[in-house]
């Protein structure tokens, strides 16, 4: 069974930055893409960012150019640098890994908490 491990919330201000990091149980080769979602309370969750093994990344619309996501295979580990927070980015951040070989098998990790307030 994969696991995925987020680490790196917490409290910030508005303006600041945080980072993320997500350490896969297996090797990022098992996985097509991986990324980072997130909920906010009464909302769905949404694409924040994905990232695919070649490298190429994907962004939810409400980035503009904020956040960077980037990965170190040696190290299983996905990273989502998030810089100029603002209030409505509080959510629970979720790692996300989609199984290359098994069609529709998703990983979620348990989410760590970001919270960005005065």
């Amino acid at each position: 069974q994969v696991q995925l491990v987020e680490s790196g919330g917490g409290l910030v201000q508005p303006g600041g930055s945080l980072g993320l990091s997500c350490a896969a149980s297996s090797t990022i080769g098992a996985f097509s893409a991986m990324g980072w979602y997130r909920q906010s309370p009464g909302k769905q969750r949404e694409l924040v960012a994905v990232i695919t093994g070649g490298g190429g990344a994907n962004y939810g619309d409400f980035v503009k150019g904020r956040f960077t996501i980037s990965m170190d295979k040696a190290k299983s580990t996905v990273f989502l640098q998030m810089n100029s927070l603002k209030p409505e980015d509080t959510a629970v951040y979720y790692c996300y890994a989609r199984a290359r070989t098994v069609v529709g098998l998703d990983y979620w990790g348990q989410g760590t908490q970001v919270t960005v307030s005065p």
